[in-house]
């Protein structure tokens, strides 16, 4: 081990906890809203009209465009996303309006705009977002207006393609009502960019603004920035002086957020980072609040202004609750399934619910017996992703959802492969190195996501704790193979070589902190039985086989040569290693045990060959009985969970008969082999349970055979998880029960969709990523760049058409305010207030913007 690497991790390890103290905001976690920022940068003071009401909010504009002359989030790999064009247009509003950038700011960002408005909207073809055909076409609209003539944004090579987006505006805004439950976010959730032409009265704003008991309009900054600017309502300032006040590096796309989605969010972040051993107190605390918060809410009634954050928070709530062992019902995020408007909402803005449905889906994965609700739930939620895939694949281009939240790879992702059959290291490395990580959730128009300075951060002790295992997995590997070929199992002429692959299987199966010692008997053991395994089914004579059978049973090699020698030898060596360690850990003797256990599985192989070569056909119960000892995985398992803290009972080693949810995880993985292996075993005469339901059931085909079997393995791997994650049902240990789910993964894996563990190619490429390649983590792009020296204000006097676009943006005030917070003067010095324009603004009411 690499000590100063170690040092390294667990000193990253504790800077990161901060994240998880009491008494730290959780705010700073998220990425500031650079469209939201500027409509907050754009609200004039009331006792200063000539200056910016949120001094901050334009300082942030100012000094966080990128080099690339943008404004607004990253997608994985450092490039702009669709977001990032409504958000430039109103960071260039802002800062004409106050003419306080040099035009170098804006012309980079009008350049911007040019070079990449037809891409994106190239992109989205006809699958426009909601949100970007109500936003975009505003934004474009208000920036001419503010912009001088050799300036506006004409947008003419995209002019066939602005005019159906401006025409899907006015479809929806013809189709919606200002609020309507059937839609999420409502319209008046974009106040600030609903066009003139759409009435709405100051009463209007004003009651909605009442109804939210928190002074803003669903929760949106920048809709509440155009509500105050219309209104001068007394709880909207207070809104925004709490919200500037909370944040005072930029405001997020929400506020208020739910701080318990947060919190579960960064959760998921270390879980899928692989960084959750290192985080288990923590995450117990956060799980453990949510939890209570949970019970106290379960009576309570769904809220409908953010449906989709709703879904999302509760169904990542029940995955994380439950594979945490807390009792969680399936109504806790099904409760969707019960309103047809919802349902009916979903399925019409899929886009806008894309990440919601896939946490649908995913907290199926975790689905017991019997719930048919969340059986439900998983076939609503994957037609609806099917249809997000089906979409991207049909268009050849990259919809929205894929270019600024890479979810379609993800989706696919989880769509062909199942959960089940998903192993963590690789499931790590997959989330460190492609996708776009520190994507949170959707808010109305831009993503919630995981702050920069903080992402970086993870993914860098994500990269390091991934390589820290590569290493040692690496020189792991490397003893074994010395062992195989010490022990002549590597070299026997016949069979599988798999030493490589079960200690793949092995390392990449779990996040659990086994140590090595635990990792190298696992693995031992499985090329012990695969070797012999090979030798039962197809090198063997009756006699040979009957030999090693019986020197088993009695332990004693005298008699054994060549191919029968070499594997009790091996046998021998691997279980001396195993009693003495148990015996130096625990103080007892456990041979005779070990011994016995592996005798009874080399009893059933020689059974099994019996039938072969004497042509005997068992039963399906016969076959069974025999057949889940066979597979040999009660060997494996049984011998780690001695080793696990807690270990295994030391009065209950090998439990007899097996515990259920051991006999259950027998039987599902013999089954998986059979589904994989019986064209294999036909032709060579071998008996499998496929290949028995035929013989019992003539009037069956082969995929009648294999769908019941399939049938069998679904509710059997239902019935485990239950017994792994719910308390009462087992009296294993905890982390002997997650091994458990380890191990099925692991045979998932292997024989999902083809008998990867006979292919000597299939598993090539993942075992050199999960131990030999480094990850690759995309290049991100600072938030801030250096620090421009560019003066907020010239001081000269304001041109004409500073005063024209001020003009435009004043709102009626029936109140003045105060700012509280203060500004250092030492980077920013503002013009001496002027009483002209003090005083009650004016602007027709009913009117947002005028166009020109």
């Amino acid at each position: 081990m690499d000590f100063s690497q170690y040092s390294s991790i667990q000193s990253q390890v504790d800077k990161i906890k901060e994240m998880f103290s009491s008494t730290c905001d959780p705010y700073p976690f998220i990425s500031p809203s650079a469209y939201d920022t500027a409509w907050l940068a754009m609200i004039p003071d009331p006792h200063q009209p000539l200056q910016p009401m949120f001094k901050s909010c334009l300082e942030w504009v100012l000094y966080n465009q990128k080099a690339e002359g943008f404004w607004g989030e990253c997608d994985a790999h450092g490039m702009p996303t669709i977001e990032c064009l409504p958000a430039t247009l109103a960071c260039i509003v802002a800062l004409k309006k106050w003419n306080i950038a040099s035009g170098s700011c804006i012309e980079k960002g009008l350049a911007f705009i040019h070079a990449n408005t037809e891409k994106f909207v190239r992109e989205i073809n006809h699958h426009c977002p909601r949100w970007f055909a109500i936003v975009f076409p505003a934004m474009v609209e208000l920036a001419n207006t503010v912009l001088r003539v050799d300036q506006l944004v004409f947008l003419h090579s995209s002019e066939g393609m602005m005019s159906e987006l401006f025409n899907k505006r006015q479809q929806i805004l013809e189709q919606e009502k200002v609020v309507d439950k059937c839609q999420n976010p409502p319209l008046l959730a974009y106040l600030e960019a609903l066009p003139a032409s759409y009435e709405i009265d100051q009463d209007e704003i004003i009651k909605y603004l009442m109804i939210s008991n928190d002074g803003s309009l669903f929760q949106s900054p920048s809709a509440t920035a155009s509500a105050f600017m219309i209104t001068g309502n007394k709880q909207c300032r207070t809104y925004l002086l709490s919200l500037v006040q909370r944040c005072d590096n930029g405001v997020p796309p929400t506020y208020p957020m739910d701080e318990d989605l947060m919190n579960l969010c960064m959760v998921n972040q270390l879980q899928r980072l692989g960084l959750a051993e290192h985080f288990v107190q923590e995450t117990e605390k956060v799980l453990a609040k949510v939890y209570r918060n949970y019970l106290n809410k379960k009576s309570q009634p769904k809220p409908r202004n953010s449906v989709a954050a709703q879904i999302f928070r509760d169904s990542l709530a029940f995955r994380l609750l439950r594979m945490h062992g807390y009792g969680v019902s399936s109504d806790s995020f099904c409760w969707f399934l019960h309103h047809k408007d919802i349902r009916d909402q979903i399925e019409n803005n899929h886009e806008y619910f894309s990440s919601s449905m896939l946490n649908v889906y995913r907290a199926t994965d975790l689905m017991f017996s019997a719930e048919q609700d969340l059986q439900e739930a998983r076939s609503f939620s994957k037609d609806l992703l099917e249809t997000i895939v089906s979409v991207g694949t049909r268009d050849q281009t990259h919809d929205i959802v894929t270019s600024t939240l890479n979810l379609r790879r993800v989706i696919e992702h989880e769509l062909s492969i199942p959960w089940f059959a998903r192993l963590d290291h690789m499931e790590y490395r997959m989330w460190i190195e492609e996708n776009d990580s520190n994507f949170l959730w959707m808010g109305k128009a831009s993503s919630h996501r995981l702050s920069y300075p903080y992402n970086d951060e993870l993914l860098g002790l994500a990269k390091q704790n991934f390589e820290f295992r590569q290493s040692i997995y690496k020189n792991e590997l490397e003893e074994l193979k010395r062992w195989s070929k010490d022990m002549g199992l590597s070299d026997m002429g016949f069979g599988r070589e798999k030493t490589t692959y079960c200690y793949f299987a092995v390392a990449a199966s779990s996040s659990l902190p086994h140590d090595s010692s635990i990792r190298m008997m696992v693995a031992k053991s499985a090329i012990v039985i695969t070797v012999a395994d090979d030798f039962y089914d197809m090198e063997g004579s009756l006699i040979e086989l009957q030999g090693l059978t019986n020197a088993v049973q009695r332990w004693d090699a005298r008699g054994l040569s060549g191919h029968s020698k070499v594997i009790f030898d091996a046998l021998d060596n691997l279980v001396t290693e195993i009693a003495a360690k148990y015996f130096q850990q625990e103080g007892r003797d456990i041979t005779c045990k070990l011994r016995d256990m592996w005798y009874e599985t080399f009893f059933s192989w020689f059974t099994e060959s019996m039938w072969g070569k004497n042509g005997c056909i068992p039963s399906m119960d016969e076959y069974l009985e025999t057949g889940m000892i066979s597979i040999a995985i009660h060997v494996i398992l049984l011998q780690a969970s001695w080793f696990l803290n807690p270990s295994l009972s030391n009065s209950k080693p090998r439990p007899a008969p097996y515990e259920n949810i051991t006999k259950l995880l027998m039987l599902i993985a013999r089954l998986l082999n059979d589904t994989q292996s019986y064209q294999k075993e036909k032709e060579e005469g071998t008996v499998n349970f496929v290949l028995l339901y035929l013989k019992e059931n003539p009037e069956a085909d082969i995929e009648e055979s294999i769908a019941f079997v399939r049938n069998i393995l679904d509710n059997m791997q239902k019935e485990l998880l239950q017994h792994v994650l719910l308390d009462g049902l087992s009296d294993l240990p905890k982390q002997c029960k997650y091994l458990h789910l380890s191990c099925l993964k692991v045979f998932q894996m292997f024989f999902n969709s083809t008998n990867r563990y006979d292919s000597n190619t299939e598993m090539l490429q993942d075992i050199s990523k999960a131990i030999y390649i480094p990850v690759e983590v995309g290049n991100k792009k600072p938030l801030k760049p250096p620090m421009k020296t560019v003066p907020l204000f010239s001081g000269a006097k304001m041109n004409e058409n500073t005063k024209t676009s001020n003009v435009l943006f004043n709102r009626p005030s029936k109140h003045h305010m105060r700012r509280s917070t203060t500004l250092s003067t030492q980077r920013v010095s503002w013009p001496a207030s002027s009483d002209h324009g003090h005083g009650k603004m004016f602007m027709p009411p009913k009117v947002r913007f005028c166009f020109t």
